[in-house]
Protein backbone atom coordinates (compact mmCIF):
# COMPACT_ATOMS: atom_id res chain seq x y z
CA UNK A 1 0.00 0.00 0.00
CA UNK A 2 1.29 3.54 -1.04
CA UNK A 3 1.22 6.11 1.92
CA UNK A 4 -0.27 8.67 -0.52
CA UNK A 5 -2.33 8.38 -3.91
CA UNK A 6 -3.18 11.18 -5.81
CA UNK A 7 -6.91 10.05 -8.46
CA UNK A 8 -8.47 11.61 -10.75
CA UNK A 9 -5.46 14.35 -11.62
CA UNK A 10 -3.31 15.54 -14.86
CA UNK A 11 -0.56 14.62 -14.39
CA UNK A 12 2.05 17.69 -15.58
CA UNK A 13 5.34 15.89 -15.34
CA UNK A 14 7.51 19.14 -15.41
CA UNK A 15 9.11 18.02 -18.74
CA UNK A 16 7.50 19.86 -21.46
CA UNK A 17 5.47 16.84 -22.07
CA UNK A 18 1.43 17.97 -22.54
CA UNK A 19 -0.76 16.61 -19.28
CA UNK A 20 -1.86 13.21 -18.96
CA UNK A 21 -4.83 11.75 -16.59
CA UNK A 22 -3.59 9.90 -14.30
CA UNK A 23 -2.64 8.37 -10.67
CA UNK A 24 0.39 9.08 -8.69
CA UNK A 25 1.51 6.83 -5.48
CA UNK A 26 3.94 7.86 -2.89
CA UNK A 27 6.02 5.61 -0.91
CA UNK A 28 9.03 5.99 1.63
CA UNK A 29 9.41 9.81 0.71
CA UNK A 30 9.25 9.07 -3.13
CA UNK A 31 7.23 9.14 -6.19
CA UNK A 32 6.51 4.99 -6.65
CA UNK A 33 4.17 4.97 -9.14
CA UNK A 34 1.98 6.62 -11.84
CA UNK A 35 -0.40 5.74 -14.08
CA UNK A 36 -3.44 3.60 -12.29
CA UNK A 37 -1.90 2.86 -9.04
CA UNK A 38 -3.74 1.08 -5.97
CA UNK A 39 -5.21 2.09 -2.77
CA UNK A 40 -3.05 4.37 -0.04
CA UNK A 41 -3.42 5.34 3.61
CA UNK A 42 -4.34 8.49 2.22
CA UNK A 43 -6.13 8.92 -0.98
CA UNK A 44 -6.53 12.46 -2.39
CA UNK A 45 -9.21 12.87 -5.04
CA UNK A 46 -7.60 15.78 -7.01
CA UNK A 47 -11.36 16.21 -9.08
CA UNK A 48 -9.52 17.15 -12.09
CA UNK A 49 -6.94 19.50 -10.56
CA UNK A 50 -3.16 19.42 -11.90
CA UNK A 51 -0.66 17.60 -10.28
CA UNK A 52 3.05 19.18 -10.71
CA UNK A 53 6.38 18.96 -9.37
CA UNK A 54 7.11 21.11 -6.75
CA UNK A 55 7.49 24.65 -7.51
CA UNK A 56 11.40 25.89 -7.00
CA UNK A 57 12.03 29.27 -6.19
CA UNK A 58 15.62 30.00 -7.50
CA UNK A 59 16.34 33.45 -5.71
CA UNK A 60 15.14 33.76 -2.51
CA UNK A 61 16.53 35.12 0.58
CA UNK A 62 15.37 32.42 3.26
CA UNK A 63 18.95 31.57 5.12
CA UNK A 64 17.37 33.39 8.30
CA UNK A 65 13.83 32.86 7.68
CA UNK A 66 14.54 28.87 8.17
CA UNK A 67 15.47 29.73 12.05
CA UNK A 68 12.44 32.45 12.11
CA UNK A 69 10.05 31.06 10.24
CA UNK A 70 10.36 27.22 9.86
CA UNK A 71 7.28 25.93 9.12
CA UNK A 72 7.70 28.63 5.57
CA UNK A 73 4.69 29.25 5.16
CA UNK A 74 4.60 32.46 2.65
CA UNK A 75 6.30 29.53 0.42
CA UNK A 76 4.23 26.32 0.88
CA UNK A 77 1.13 27.93 0.54
CA UNK A 78 2.79 28.58 -2.83
CA UNK A 79 3.38 25.15 -4.08
CA UNK A 80 7.18 26.32 -3.67
CA UNK A 81 8.76 23.01 -1.75
CA UNK A 82 12.42 24.07 -2.66
CA UNK A 83 14.25 27.39 -2.37
CA UNK A 84 18.03 28.65 -3.66
CA UNK A 85 19.17 31.01 -0.64
CA UNK A 86 22.06 32.80 -0.57
CA UNK A 87 21.49 35.33 -3.51
CA UNK A 88 23.00 38.92 -4.07
CA UNK A 89 26.02 37.90 -2.34
CA UNK A 90 24.58 37.60 0.94
CA UNK A 91 24.80 34.75 2.45
CA UNK A 92 24.97 33.01 6.58
CA UNK A 93 28.19 31.40 5.45
CA UNK A 94 30.87 31.37 5.86
CA UNK A 95 30.43 32.84 9.42
CA UNK A 96 32.31 34.01 12.79
CA UNK A 97 29.85 34.11 15.48
CA UNK A 98 31.54 36.60 17.38
CA UNK A 99 30.32 38.74 14.30
CA UNK A 100 26.89 40.08 13.93
CA UNK A 101 26.53 38.76 10.81
CA UNK A 102 22.89 40.41 10.28
CA UNK A 103 24.49 43.94 10.13
CA UNK A 104 26.43 43.04 7.35
CA UNK A 105 23.49 42.36 5.36
CA UNK A 106 21.31 45.17 6.65
CA UNK A 107 18.89 43.01 7.62
CA UNK A 108 18.49 40.49 4.60
CA UNK A 109 19.81 37.47 6.56
CA UNK A 110 17.56 38.29 9.49
CA UNK A 111 16.97 35.94 12.00
CA UNK A 112 19.92 33.33 12.11
CA UNK A 113 20.41 31.77 15.30
CA UNK A 114 22.88 29.30 16.15
CA UNK A 115 26.89 29.33 16.41
CA UNK A 116 27.76 27.20 13.10
CA UNK A 117 31.05 28.75 11.02
CA UNK A 118 29.93 26.82 7.65
CA UNK A 119 27.68 25.13 5.50
CA UNK A 120 27.22 22.06 7.39
CA UNK A 121 26.61 23.35 10.19
CA UNK A 122 24.18 26.16 9.37
CA UNK A 123 22.15 23.20 7.85
CA UNK A 124 22.70 21.06 10.55
CA UNK A 125 21.19 24.15 12.81
CA UNK A 126 18.53 24.46 10.77
CA UNK A 127 17.51 20.94 10.28
CA UNK A 128 17.01 21.10 14.22
CA UNK A 129 13.86 23.60 13.20
CA UNK A 130 12.77 20.99 11.49
CA UNK A 131 11.75 23.44 8.51
CA UNK A 132 8.71 22.56 6.17
CA UNK A 133 10.50 22.96 2.66
CA UNK A 134 13.87 21.82 0.94
CA UNK A 135 17.11 24.72 0.77
CA UNK A 136 19.85 24.84 -1.23
CA UNK A 137 22.35 27.33 -0.73
CA UNK A 138 24.87 29.81 -2.38
CA UNK A 139 27.89 31.33 -0.79
CA UNK A 140 27.93 35.16 -0.94
CA UNK A 141 30.31 37.73 -2.04
CA UNK A 142 29.66 40.12 0.40
CA UNK A 143 29.46 37.98 3.42
CA UNK A 144 32.66 36.35 2.63
CA UNK A 145 34.12 40.35 1.52
CA UNK A 146 32.82 41.80 4.82
CA UNK A 147 34.22 38.37 7.27
CA UNK A 148 37.73 38.92 5.53
CA UNK A 149 37.84 42.76 4.94
CA UNK A 150 35.04 44.31 6.62
CA UNK A 151 33.95 46.83 5.09
CA UNK A 152 37.11 47.96 3.53
CA UNK A 153 36.75 49.91 0.06
CA UNK A 154 40.17 49.08 -1.21
CA UNK A 155 41.19 46.36 -3.47
CA UNK A 156 42.21 43.17 -1.21
CA UNK A 157 45.75 41.78 -0.40
CA UNK A 158 46.84 38.69 -1.77
CA UNK A 159 46.62 37.34 1.61
CA UNK A 160 43.12 38.56 1.84
CA UNK A 161 42.04 37.22 -1.84
CA UNK A 162 43.51 33.99 -0.80
CA UNK A 163 41.71 33.75 2.60
CA UNK A 164 38.32 34.48 0.35
CA UNK A 165 38.85 31.81 -2.03
CA UNK A 166 39.31 29.61 0.85
CA UNK A 167 36.19 30.58 2.26
CA UNK A 168 33.90 29.98 -1.13
CA UNK A 169 36.09 26.65 -1.92
CA UNK A 170 35.11 25.39 2.20
CA UNK A 171 31.34 26.34 1.21
CA UNK A 172 31.48 24.73 -2.27
CA UNK A 173 32.92 21.39 -1.20
CA UNK A 174 30.08 21.17 1.31
CA UNK A 175 27.10 21.46 -1.06
CA UNK A 176 26.79 24.93 -1.92
CA UNK A 177 25.60 25.78 -5.91
CA UNK A 178 27.70 28.45 -6.30
CA UNK A 179 28.78 31.85 -5.64
CA UNK A 180 26.19 34.74 -5.72
CA UNK A 181 27.59 38.64 -5.76
CA UNK A 182 25.68 41.47 -5.33
CA UNK A 183 27.34 44.27 -7.11
CA UNK A 184 25.34 47.03 -6.03
CA UNK A 185 25.59 46.21 -2.50
CA UNK A 186 28.19 47.28 0.26
CA UNK A 187 30.86 45.62 0.46
CA UNK A 188 30.34 44.06 -3.14
CA UNK A 189 30.36 47.56 -5.02
CA UNK A 190 34.00 48.29 -3.74
CA UNK A 191 35.65 45.38 -5.43
CA UNK A 192 36.62 45.31 -9.06
CA UNK A 193 36.00 42.68 -11.82
CA UNK A 194 39.38 40.69 -11.47
CA UNK A 195 38.28 39.96 -7.59
CA UNK A 196 34.93 38.78 -8.81
CA UNK A 197 36.49 36.64 -11.31
CA UNK A 198 38.85 35.56 -9.16
CA UNK A 199 36.71 34.11 -6.47
CA UNK A 200 33.49 33.10 -8.95
CA UNK A 201 36.72 30.57 -10.39
CA UNK A 202 36.47 28.40 -7.46
CA UNK A 203 33.03 27.62 -8.82
CA UNK A 204 34.43 26.24 -11.89
CA UNK A 205 36.19 23.07 -10.21
CA UNK A 206 32.57 21.86 -8.76
CA UNK A 207 30.83 22.81 -12.16
CA UNK A 208 29.11 24.94 -10.07
CA UNK A 209 27.01 28.84 -10.57
CA UNK A 210 28.39 32.31 -9.94
CA UNK A 211 24.91 34.13 -9.47
CA UNK A 212 25.15 37.57 -9.68
CA UNK A 213 23.01 40.86 -9.09
CA UNK A 214 24.50 42.91 -11.37
CA UNK A 215 26.41 45.96 -10.86
CA UNK A 216 23.64 47.69 -12.06
CA UNK A 217 19.99 47.51 -13.42
CA UNK A 218 19.36 50.97 -15.19
CA UNK A 219 21.80 53.30 -16.66
CA UNK A 220 24.21 51.20 -17.37
CA UNK A 221 22.46 47.78 -17.69
CA UNK A 222 23.65 46.52 -20.87
CA UNK A 223 27.90 47.32 -19.57
CA UNK A 224 26.53 45.51 -16.55
CA UNK A 225 25.52 42.31 -18.36
CA UNK A 226 28.68 42.74 -20.49
CA UNK A 227 30.67 42.29 -17.13
CA UNK A 228 28.76 39.73 -15.93
CA UNK A 229 29.68 37.58 -19.64
CA UNK A 230 32.82 38.78 -19.01
CA UNK A 231 33.01 36.81 -15.03
CA UNK A 232 31.12 33.80 -16.39
CA UNK A 233 33.11 33.40 -19.24
CA UNK A 234 36.89 33.98 -17.59
CA UNK A 235 36.11 32.14 -14.54
CA UNK A 236 34.73 29.17 -16.28
CA UNK A 237 31.68 28.76 -15.11
CA UNK A 238 27.71 28.92 -15.70
CA UNK A 239 26.58 32.51 -15.11
CA UNK A 240 22.77 32.97 -13.72
CA UNK A 241 21.51 36.66 -13.62
CA UNK A 242 19.47 37.05 -11.12
CA UNK A 243 15.83 38.48 -11.09
CA UNK A 244 16.77 40.41 -15.02
CA UNK A 245 14.58 44.00 -15.41
CA UNK A 246 15.33 47.61 -16.55
CA UNK A 247 15.45 49.58 -13.61
CA UNK A 248 13.93 53.29 -13.93
CA UNK A 249 11.22 54.64 -17.10
CA UNK A 250 14.36 56.15 -18.83
CA UNK A 251 15.55 52.40 -18.97
CA UNK A 252 12.13 50.00 -19.96
CA UNK A 253 12.40 48.65 -23.53
CA UNK A 254 15.96 47.36 -22.66
CA UNK A 255 15.58 43.94 -21.37
CA UNK A 256 15.41 43.17 -25.14
CA UNK A 257 19.12 44.56 -25.61
CA UNK A 258 19.89 42.59 -22.47
CA UNK A 259 18.45 39.68 -23.22
CA UNK A 260 20.35 39.69 -26.94
CA UNK A 261 23.47 39.90 -25.46
CA UNK A 262 22.56 37.21 -23.43
CA UNK A 263 21.48 35.17 -26.85
CA UNK A 264 24.77 35.59 -28.30
CA UNK A 265 26.77 34.41 -25.66
CA UNK A 266 24.72 31.32 -25.77
CA UNK A 267 24.82 30.97 -29.37
CA UNK A 268 29.05 31.42 -28.63
CA UNK A 269 28.47 27.95 -26.37
CA UNK A 270 28.66 30.34 -22.93
CA UNK A 271 26.10 28.68 -20.04
CA UNK A 272 23.77 31.31 -18.81
CA UNK A 273 20.55 31.54 -17.43
CA UNK A 274 18.59 34.02 -15.87
CA UNK A 275 15.50 34.17 -13.65
CA UNK A 276 12.61 37.10 -12.53
CA UNK A 277 9.97 38.28 -10.72
CA UNK A 278 6.67 39.10 -12.07
CA UNK A 279 6.25 42.47 -10.30
CA UNK A 280 6.93 46.16 -11.38
CA UNK A 281 8.20 46.90 -8.48
CA UNK A 282 11.92 46.05 -6.46
CA UNK A 283 12.77 45.74 -3.22
CA UNK A 284 15.51 45.91 -1.41
CA UNK A 285 18.16 47.63 1.52
CA UNK A 286 16.78 51.48 1.34
CA UNK A 287 20.39 52.83 2.16
CA UNK A 288 21.55 51.09 -1.26
CA UNK A 289 19.97 53.67 -3.15
CA UNK A 290 20.33 56.87 -1.80
CA UNK A 291 23.52 59.14 -1.44
CA UNK A 292 22.82 60.99 1.30
CA UNK A 293 24.98 64.12 0.32
CA UNK A 294 23.17 64.35 -2.94
CA UNK A 295 19.23 62.58 -2.32
CA UNK A 296 18.01 61.46 -5.73
CA UNK A 297 14.70 62.87 -5.35
CA UNK A 298 13.10 61.66 -8.54
CA UNK A 299 13.82 58.05 -7.03
CA UNK A 300 12.37 58.83 -3.83
CA UNK A 301 9.41 59.69 -4.97
CA UNK A 302 8.37 55.70 -6.03
CA UNK A 303 10.15 54.43 -2.84
CA UNK A 304 7.89 52.77 0.00
CA UNK A 305 9.00 51.66 3.12
CA UNK A 306 8.42 47.92 3.75
CA UNK A 307 10.29 47.27 6.93
CA UNK A 308 11.59 50.04 9.07
CA UNK A 309 12.83 49.62 12.86
CA UNK A 310 13.22 53.21 13.46
CA UNK A 311 9.61 54.12 12.24
CA UNK A 312 7.34 51.40 12.27
CA UNK A 313 4.49 53.22 11.13
CA UNK A 314 5.71 54.62 8.39
CA UNK A 315 5.57 50.74 7.00
CA UNK A 316 3.29 50.96 4.23
CA UNK A 317 3.91 54.12 3.56
CA UNK A 318 5.20 55.92 0.32
CA UNK A 319 7.33 58.34 1.15
CA UNK A 320 5.97 61.28 -1.05
CA UNK A 321 3.09 60.70 1.42
CA UNK A 322 5.01 60.65 4.60
CA UNK A 323 6.36 63.89 3.24
CA UNK A 324 2.85 65.82 2.77
CA UNK A 325 1.58 64.62 6.05
CA UNK A 326 4.89 66.05 7.65
CA UNK A 327 5.01 68.99 5.62
CA UNK A 328 8.87 68.51 4.18
CA UNK A 329 10.29 67.69 1.12
CA UNK A 330 11.09 63.42 0.45
CA UNK A 331 14.42 64.05 0.80
CA UNK A 332 14.11 65.06 4.34
CA UNK A 333 12.00 61.68 5.00
CA UNK A 334 14.83 59.69 3.16
CA UNK A 335 17.45 61.20 5.44
CA UNK A 336 15.60 60.89 8.54
CA UNK A 337 15.17 57.32 8.23
CA UNK A 338 18.64 56.24 7.13
CA UNK A 339 20.47 58.73 9.99
CA UNK A 340 17.91 56.90 12.83
CA UNK A 341 19.22 54.33 14.98
CA UNK A 342 18.86 50.91 12.82
CA UNK A 343 18.21 53.05 9.92
CA UNK A 344 20.30 51.39 7.64
CA UNK A 345 18.11 48.11 8.51
CA UNK A 346 15.04 50.13 6.65
CA UNK A 347 13.64 47.51 3.60
CA UNK A 348 12.05 49.29 0.78
CA UNK A 349 9.92 48.73 -2.14
CA UNK A 350 10.33 50.64 -5.04
CA UNK A 351 8.51 51.01 -8.39
CA UNK A 352 10.71 51.17 -11.31
CA UNK A 353 9.65 48.71 -13.68
CA UNK A 354 7.91 48.22 -16.67
CA UNK A 355 4.92 45.61 -16.89
CA UNK A 356 5.91 44.90 -20.75
CA UNK A 357 9.39 44.35 -19.79
CA UNK A 358 8.14 41.28 -17.45
CA UNK A 359 6.31 39.88 -20.44
CA UNK A 360 9.48 40.18 -22.66
CA UNK A 361 11.00 38.69 -19.87
CA UNK A 362 8.76 35.61 -19.10
CA UNK A 363 8.94 34.77 -23.15
CA UNK A 364 12.30 34.55 -23.02
CA UNK A 365 13.35 30.82 -23.31
CA UNK A 366 13.95 29.31 -19.70
CA UNK A 367 13.61 32.39 -18.23
CA UNK A 368 13.29 31.27 -14.42
CA UNK A 369 10.70 31.99 -11.83
CA UNK A 370 12.35 33.70 -8.23
CA UNK A 371 10.36 35.38 -5.99
CA UNK A 372 13.63 37.87 -4.33
CA UNK A 373 11.18 38.23 -1.38
CA UNK A 374 12.94 39.57 2.02
CA UNK A 375 11.50 37.29 4.82
CA UNK A 376 10.32 40.34 7.45
CA UNK A 377 7.41 40.04 8.30
CA UNK A 378 7.37 42.49 11.19
CA UNK A 379 6.74 45.08 8.71
CA UNK A 380 4.79 45.14 5.08
CA UNK A 381 7.18 43.01 3.16
CA UNK A 382 7.04 42.78 -1.04
CA UNK A 383 3.76 41.02 -2.08
CA UNK A 384 6.52 38.65 -4.15
CA UNK A 385 7.28 37.16 -0.92
CA UNK A 386 3.44 35.31 -0.70
CA UNK A 387 2.38 35.57 -4.17
CA UNK A 388 4.85 34.90 -6.98
CA UNK A 389 4.38 31.34 -8.57
CA UNK A 390 0.52 31.72 -8.43
CA UNK A 391 1.08 35.34 -10.44
CA UNK A 392 2.99 33.55 -12.79
CA UNK A 393 0.32 31.00 -13.25
CA UNK A 394 -2.85 33.36 -13.02
CA UNK A 395 -1.94 36.35 -14.41
CA UNK A 396 0.65 35.57 -17.11
CA UNK A 397 -0.52 32.07 -18.15
CA UNK A 398 -4.36 32.17 -17.90
CA UNK A 399 -4.67 36.10 -17.54
CA UNK A 400 -2.34 37.45 -20.39
CA UNK A 401 -1.04 33.88 -22.19
CA UNK A 402 2.50 34.91 -22.18
CA UNK A 403 3.59 31.49 -21.63
CA UNK A 404 1.73 27.86 -22.01
CA UNK A 405 0.74 26.02 -18.45
CA UNK A 406 3.13 23.58 -19.81
CA UNK A 407 5.65 26.15 -20.47
CA UNK A 408 5.72 27.61 -16.95
CA UNK A 409 5.71 24.42 -14.83
CA UNK A 410 8.92 23.19 -17.16
CA UNK A 411 10.36 26.33 -16.16
CA UNK A 412 9.63 26.28 -12.26
CA UNK A 413 10.47 22.87 -11.80
CA UNK A 414 12.85 20.71 -14.30
CA UNK A 415 14.91 23.91 -15.63
CA UNK A 416 15.13 25.18 -12.37
CA UNK A 417 16.29 21.83 -10.61
CA UNK A 418 18.59 20.90 -13.33
CA UNK A 419 19.93 24.50 -13.88
CA UNK A 420 20.69 24.58 -9.47
CA UNK A 421 21.80 20.87 -9.36
CA UNK A 422 19.06 19.38 -7.47
CA UNK A 423 18.74 15.90 -8.19
CA UNK A 424 15.93 13.58 -8.53
CA UNK A 425 13.42 16.64 -8.07
CA UNK A 426 11.46 18.50 -10.72
CA UNK A 427 9.90 16.12 -12.28
CA UNK A 428 7.16 13.52 -12.21
CA UNK A 429 8.94 10.30 -12.25
CA UNK A 430 9.15 7.14 -10.40
CA UNK A 431 12.02 6.89 -8.17
CA UNK A 432 12.61 10.67 -7.81
CA UNK A 433 11.48 12.62 -4.35
CA UNK A 434 7.45 13.13 -3.96
CA UNK A 435 7.90 16.95 -4.12
CA UNK A 436 4.21 17.86 -5.63
CA UNK A 437 1.89 20.87 -5.95
CA UNK A 438 -2.00 20.39 -6.71
CA UNK A 439 -3.71 23.66 -8.38
CA UNK A 440 -6.46 24.23 -10.13
CA UNK A 441 -5.74 26.14 -13.57
CA UNK A 442 -8.89 28.01 -13.52
CA UNK A 443 -8.72 29.89 -10.12
CA UNK A 444 -4.93 29.58 -9.15
CA UNK A 445 -3.70 33.02 -8.46
CA UNK A 446 -1.97 35.50 -5.64
CA UNK A 447 -3.79 37.25 -3.50
CA UNK A 448 -0.89 39.61 -1.92
CA UNK A 449 -1.13 43.54 -2.24
CA UNK A 450 1.02 46.00 -1.45
CA UNK A 451 -1.33 46.83 0.98
CA UNK A 452 -2.25 43.61 2.10
CA UNK A 453 0.85 41.30 1.48
CA UNK A 454 0.78 38.67 3.77
CA UNK A 455 -1.93 36.98 2.09
CA UNK A 456 -2.05 33.18 0.67
CA UNK A 457 -2.78 32.73 -2.90
CA UNK A 458 -5.69 30.96 -4.11
CA UNK A 459 -6.27 27.67 -6.33
CA UNK A 460 -3.43 25.75 -4.43
CA UNK A 461 -5.48 23.07 -2.66
CA UNK A 462 -2.44 20.49 -1.53
CA UNK A 463 1.45 20.43 -1.26
CA UNK A 464 3.88 17.41 -0.58
CA UNK A 465 7.34 17.78 0.38
CA UNK A 466 9.20 15.00 0.57
CA UNK A 467 6.43 12.31 0.55
CA UNK A 468 4.46 14.18 3.19
CA UNK A 469 1.51 16.48 3.25
CA UNK A 470 2.60 19.49 4.35
CA UNK A 471 -0.22 21.91 3.27
CA UNK A 472 -3.98 20.53 2.34
CA UNK A 473 -6.82 22.77 1.76
CA UNK A 474 -5.02 26.20 3.17
CA UNK A 475 -4.03 23.88 6.22
CA UNK A 476 -0.17 23.84 7.29
CA UNK A 477 0.06 20.31 8.63
CA UNK A 478 3.82 21.61 10.27
CA UNK A 479 5.29 18.18 9.49
CA UNK A 480 8.33 19.56 8.96
CA UNK A 481 9.95 17.09 6.66
CA UNK A 482 12.35 19.65 4.59
CA UNK A 483 15.54 18.38 3.29
CA UNK A 484 18.87 20.57 3.55
CA UNK A 485 20.23 20.41 -0.30
CA UNK A 486 23.48 19.62 -1.93
CA UNK A 487 24.55 20.42 -5.52
CA UNK A 488 24.66 17.30 -7.48
CA UNK A 489 24.79 15.37 -4.23
CA UNK A 490 22.62 13.41 -1.92
CA UNK A 491 20.89 15.99 0.95
CA UNK A 492 22.81 16.64 3.58
CA UNK A 493 22.51 14.23 6.99
CA UNK A 494 23.91 15.44 10.09
CA UNK A 495 26.54 12.88 12.19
Amino acid sequence: MFDVVFKNVLLLDGSGSPAVEGELGVKDGRIAAIGRVGAGQVEIDGEGQVLAPGFIDTHAHDDGAFFRHPDMSFKLAQGVTSVVSGNCGFSAIPADPAKDSVAASGGILAGLAGEFTDLEGYFAAVLKRQPAINNMMLVGHNTVRSLVMGNEKSAPTARQLLEMRQHVADALSQGACGFSSGLIYRPGRFSDTEEVIALASEAATFDALYTTHMRNEGDLLLDAVDESLRIGLEAGVHLHISHHKAAGKPNWGKVAASLAKVDAALQAGQRVTLDVYPYTAGSGRMIEYFNLDRINTEFAEVVRIASCPAFRAYEGQMVKDIAATQGCGVEDVVRQILTAPKGERTICIHFIIDEDDIETNLAHADMMVGSDGIPDLRGRPHPRLFGTFPRVLGRYVRQRGVLSLTEAVRRMTSVSAKTFGMIERGELREGYWADLVMFDPKTVIDTATYDEPQQEPEGVSCVVVNGQVAYYNGRHTAVGAGQMLRYRQSSYSPA
